[in-house]
């Protein structure tokens, strides 16, 4: 379809350094201050280093409940384990979602001793009706994300949502989000459709974007204005160029947040705590 209106930049944002886990370091690029703007997302770190010190000490047992989380792996190896169960190696390319729901604690460790581990995690929240769900995984391997690429050699990767006609490897109702890794050729035009009620944002991971004659630079995070009249975006790049882009359906919710819990109300957090001290949480 033809992009009548592209989306504008609203804000750029830089990343904030940190660490979590048993110490692996990362930059938190959607941090907690943003959530309400970008509902229905709460939180994107990005994660990036050939440095084992910087990873290998992975992120070992800790709870989550009331939301899910979306890891998309660049590079890298990562063992998945958790308290219903599930266990999954994450690879090159590969995706984890997790749905945390009434509460799961898991692991994720590193399965490599050195080389390059790099990706990003992101935290969908979800709907009050769905936040005491049972918790759901699935591990998608690279090979099961569908892709396509347009006539001007940009390769789009449909991780949820839909893309210019192609389905992704998962889908909500309620959240609709649109997760795509999309990677430009030097002097490529891309273009495709976001509702206007969604909240949307673009990272650049390589390069540089320009959408509505602003440039997006590496590490940057571009929150898009939301614009009833716009029907989509329309991306540039100048020089060989990757990026992801998100979108959601916001809930228009109370957001109350504990460190892992993320429920509506602080009765509801309390409850999370003591479900999680008197092991009642998965």
């Amino acid at each position: 379809m033809t992009i009548q209106t592209s989306r504008r930049v609203e804000q750029l944002i830089t990343g904030v350094a940190t660490s979590d886990g048993a110490g692996v370091k990362l930059t938190r690029v959607l941090t907690g201050k943003l959530q309400r703007r970008l509902d229905p997302f709460l939180m994107l770190d990005a994660f990036g280093s050939d440095d084992p010190d910087d990873y290998i000490a992975g992120f070992p047992d800790h709870p989550h409940r009331g939301f899910e989380t979306i890891t998309y792996m660049l590079a890298g190896r990562m063992r998945h384990r958790d308290s219903a169960g599930n266990e999954g190696l994450l690879g090159d390319g590969g995706v984890q979602w997790m749905t945390a729901g009434r509460g799961v604690i898991h692991s994720e460790i590193p399965e490599q001793q050195d080389g390059v581990m790099a990706g990003f995690q992101l935290w969908l929240n979800l709907p009050s009706q769905r936040k005491l769900c049972e918790p759901w995984y699935r591990d998608i391997p690279s090979a099961e994300i569908p892709e396509y690429v347009t006539d001007s050699g940009v390769k789009v990767r449909v991780i949820a949502g839909v893309s210019n006609g192609v389905t992704g490897a998962v889908s909500r109702e309620i959240t609709e989000p649109i997760y795509l890794d999309i990677h430009l050729p030097a002097g490529a035009t891309f273009a495709t459709a976001i509702a206007n009620t969604h909240n949307a944002f673009i990272y650049v991971y390589q390069g540089a974007a320009s959408l509505a004659e602003t440039e997006i630079p590496a590490q940057r995070m571009a929150i898009l204005h939301n614009d009833l009249s716009a029907d989509g975006v329309i991306l540039q790049a100048a020089q060989d160029t990757r990026l992801i882009l998100v979108a959601g359906k916001p809930l228009h919710e109370p957001i109350a947040q504990y460190g892992p819990f993320v429920m509506n109300t602080e009765q509801e957090i309390q409850d999370a705590i003591n479900d999680f001290r008197n092991g009642r949480l998965a």
